[in-house]
């Protein structure tokens, strides 16, 4: 009898051990994968030094490369004319895989068309972006992506980012799907490309890099990818656990927390660039630089001036706070970098101590959600204001290629975990 008693005990837990794994199973398997965003790039007016002529533009085919962070099998493009004063007629665009940044040769093999609602012509709006149709692509993490469109006539006003640290190809003639672009004009600009998304796993995400030139990597090496935001892309796919976080750089050189610089100010793009990306969860807010320099550097202001801009800062860092935590964002605050030196801004003591002032607030427990403290990483031991020597592009305000990487490495992982 007990015999019988203990088969039929164990014919129940079998029976329920097998719906529980059935259950799961069900359960992986009606979760969905999710759009995330795999590259990013904050889009302004470009300045008529960066801007292409409208002869340039006339007839043009433009082929520009983006490094990916996560991978997966589909993608989207989003092609932007978010500063445009017209509608923007795209008459085609496509994407392939490059052959080298050094080179305008494409993968023909590779080359696939872009669509937009099945056309293979998008007619975007002034002031607005389109997502391309899904393409079933398959692209591995940390890889290079070319987009090439051609535009019959230039924009009413262009929609870029200069600071690329990439170089772009454009020539006369709509030659989209060509293998290569003979003898053709380049520049280390990006142009009407804002965002690309990959069809990553269930329970991907992104994290939005928000700041200013040493985001967006003055001084790091063009097409070697060796910003302080490639180094943690290639950090968080080194992980099983993070392999799944795309990385949006957002960042503009020249720009500032609260008036308008090189691109608008860090709170009236912050819709736009931090909002928006797609699956975005983290964001990292490293700027404040440019209004704590910018504040003296003509001559030296009253300190009631220092301290009232001081506060200001700290204002517009709540707002970021507020309102990303409003979206469910989980807001991780950078330190401000030394700078004294600087063969720009020149700071006094008045502006040092601002900047001392201002990390300490990031610093203090309760006001961001978590801190990197990137002062701490590439400062001098011996000269506090001031940047490490082998972490020093030379102008003694924007990093090194090595202080990049320091600053990527300096990044913990731990940052982007999920209980978090």
């Amino acid at each position: 009898m007990k015999q019988a008693r203990d088969f039929f005990a164990f014919v129940a837990l079998f029976t329920f051990l097998n719906c529980v794994a059935a259950w799961s199973q069900l359960q992986r398997a009606s979760t969905p994968a999710v759009w995330v965003a795999s590259w990013g790039a904050s889009q302004q007016i470009p300045e008529p030094q960066n801007a292409l002529v409208p002869d340039d533009l006339t007839d043009a085919t433009v082929r520009q490369f983006f490094r990916l962070s996560v991978g997966g099998p589909a993608l989207r493009v989003h092609l932007s004319n978010a500063f445009g004063t017209e509608a923007l007629h795209v008459t085609s665009a496509h994407i392939a895989r490059p052959v080298s940044p050094a080179s305008p040769a494409i993968d023909p093999a590779s080359d696939r068309p872009l669509t937009f609602a099945g056309n293979v012509e998008a007619v975007i709006p002034p002031g607005a972006e389109l997502i391309s149709d899904p393409v079933n692509y398959n692209v591995a993490p940390l890889s290079d992506l070319a987009v090439t469109f051609h535009l019959q006539s230039p924009p009413s006003r262009e929609t870029g980012h200069p600071g690329s640290r990439a170089t772009s190809y454009y020539v006369h003639g709509d030659l989209v799907a060509a293998a290569t672009l003979i003898e053709p004009k380049h520049v280390d600009h990006w142009y009407q490309v804002s965002e690309i998304d990959v069809h990553a796993a269930p329970g991907s995400a992104a994290v939005v890099a928000l700041g200013d030139s040493i985001t967006d990597g003055h001084g790091a090496t063009t097409n070697g990818n060796d910003r302080w935001t490639d180094v943690l892309a290639s950090r968080l796919q080194s992980s099983p656990a993070t392999r799944n976080i795309g990385v949006s750089n957002q960042g503009i050189g020249g720009n500032h927390l609260l008036t308008d610089g090189l691109g608008p100010n860090a709170l009236a793009r912050f819709d736009r660039d931090v909002l928006a990306p797609a699956a975005v969860r983290w964001v990292i807010v490293f700027e404040g630089v440019n209004d704590l320099g910018g504040l003296a550097r003509d001559g030296e202001v009253p300190a009631t001036q220092h301290a009232a801009l001081v506060e200001r800062v700290l204002a517009a860092y709540q707002q970021i706070i507020v309102r990303a935590h409003a979206h469910g964002l989980r807001v991780i605050g950078a330190t401000i970098t030394p700078y004294v030196g600087s063969t720009y801004y020149h700071p006094g003591p008045l502006s040092e101590a601002d900047r001392l002032a201002v990390n300490r607030w990031i610093r203090t427990a309760g006001n961001f959600d978590a801190v990197i403290d990137f002062d701490s990483v590439v400062r001098d031991p011996q000269h506090s204001d001031q940047l490490l020597p082998a972490y020093d592009s030379g102008d003694h305000l924007h990093p090194s290629p090595a202080g990049y990487k320091a600053m990527g490495n300096a990044i913990p992982l731990s940052l982007f975990d999920r209980a978090n």
